[in-house]
């Protein structure tokens, strides 16, 4: 095949509104089928509203005009790109034997739960997180213990004395840590991570960590990938990484599983075969060959743009709407705003949001009850809608008073 053009970086236009109706896209053409008005503005599931990379999708397009999508197999230059990218972004060295391919990333958390606990055994998460982790674990049929997060002067901690409490009283088998976290946006100290591995080590405690986030981290912060942590991770945990969120390509279904332990790697690998998973999606081979690759320029320039609406976003609340509080993000492209001081219930809350002000957001109950009374906003966006949700908040609360 041809090689491919890669002189000029063309989407970097993060401003233009594109229009994403009737594209079958979960963000904005299902609301009535999920209980919404049609009128909503979404801002709820993690999906940018950018194109991506103008290299992604001349690779894309090269791959199409061959014609052909059979069986596909990544081959050496996939994982040289995709250690290339780990080692300049994360200073991670991995071998090509520690991955494991996935359609996604929740595809994964649930094979590791099924692979390394039985029914009734305990998996540990830090609460309020990222809903679908909690499915995975009570879906198959194991008892979710959650070590709470602590909220302190609109910022997040964990809580360790809890932490290893939960972990001896109730024999906890298996910890899904999520780091960078969603929805409160911390990027996990080494110390804590340190604190963590620790614990986990100390117990017999298997540890997978969600690290689909951890290429938006804000400036006076640093991702710290798990086996950076301590070289005795690599013995007891698993990453989980994807180019679904730092490219925009979730469609696609490809991730990156790495696991440096030859025996959970097996246990793994059996999960996932059993699950009838083999060959990865051609599309998702390419886009991820190629983002990993070229996609350098790109994520730089939409890294900065999202930060840039992180200070609009606050700039505007702190302006206009002082009953609501900013949990400031240290990573992804996601916030979490405390809405309590209204003094609303639930039903009030998202009677507000999405009958007044016409949005659809992520409640923050579904993410666990310590969620109850905030809401989570996808910052992926161009600054106008951004501005337009702003507003519309605005506007509603006005109403109340």
């Amino acid at each position: 095949m041809a090689l491919l053009n890669t002189s000029r970086e063309r989407n970097l236009d993060f401003d233009e509104v594109i229009d994403r109706q009737d594209t079958d896209s979960l963000k904005y053409d299902f609301a009535v089928r999920r209980g919404k008005p049609a009128d909503v503005l979404p801002f709820w599931v993690a999906d940018m509203d950018f194109r991506t990379s103008s290299f992604i999708l001349d690779a894309l397009e090269e791959r199409t005009r061959h014609g052909i999508f059979g069986y596909t197999e990544p081959r050496e230059d996939y994982n040289e790109a995709l250690a290339g990218w780990m080692k300049k972004h994360h200073d991670l060295d991995i071998s090509p034997e520690w991955v494991i391919k996935t359609p996604g990333v929740v595809f994964a958390l649930a094979a590791a739960v099924r692979a390394f606990t039985e029914e009734g055994d305990s998996v540990l998460l830090q609460l309020p997180v990222y809903y679908p982790m909690m499915e995975v674990i009570l879906d198959n049929k194991r008892k979710l213990v959650s070590n709470d997060l602590v909220l302190k002067n609109g910022h997040y901690e964990i809580d360790f004395e809890d932490l290893e409490k939960k972990i001896v009283d109730d024999h906890v088998k298996l910890f899904l840590l999520c780091s960078p976290h969603n929805p409160v946006g911390r990027v996990w100290k080494r110390e804590e991570l340190r604190r963590v591995v620790d614990l986990c080590l100390e117990h017999g405690v298997l540890l997978v960590s969600d690290e689909i986030h951890e290429d938006f981290v804000y400036p006076a912060h640093k991702h710290i990938t798990l086996f950076n942590v301590d070289e005795r991770a690599k013995d007891i945990g698993i990453t989980c990484t994807s180019v679904s969120k730092t490219f925009n390509l979730a469609g696609l279904q490809i991730s990156n599983i790495l696991i440096p332990n030859p025996e959970l790697r097996k246990r793994f690998r059996k999960q996932v075969d059993a699950a009838g998973y083999s060959q990865v999606n051609t599309f998702g081979v390419v886009a991820a060959k190629t983002a990993y690759q070229y996609g350098e320029e790109w994520h730089a320039a939409v890294t900065k743009y999202i930060h840039e609406n992180l200070e609009f976003l606050k700039a505007y609340v702190e302006e206009h709407l002082p009953q609501i509080h900013v949990i400031e993000p240290e990573g992804t492209y996601l916030v979490w705003l405390d809405f309590r001081e209204l003094g609303l219930n639930e039903r009030e809350l998202q009677n507000l949001i999405v009958n007044k002000a016409k949005l659809w957001l992520d409640d923050g109950y579904i993410f666990g009850k310590q969620g109850a009374g905030f809401q989570r906003i996808n910052l992926a966006t161009s600054r106008s809608i951004l501005r337009e949700a702003l507003e519309r908040i605005k506007n509603s609360i006005t109403l109340l008073t």
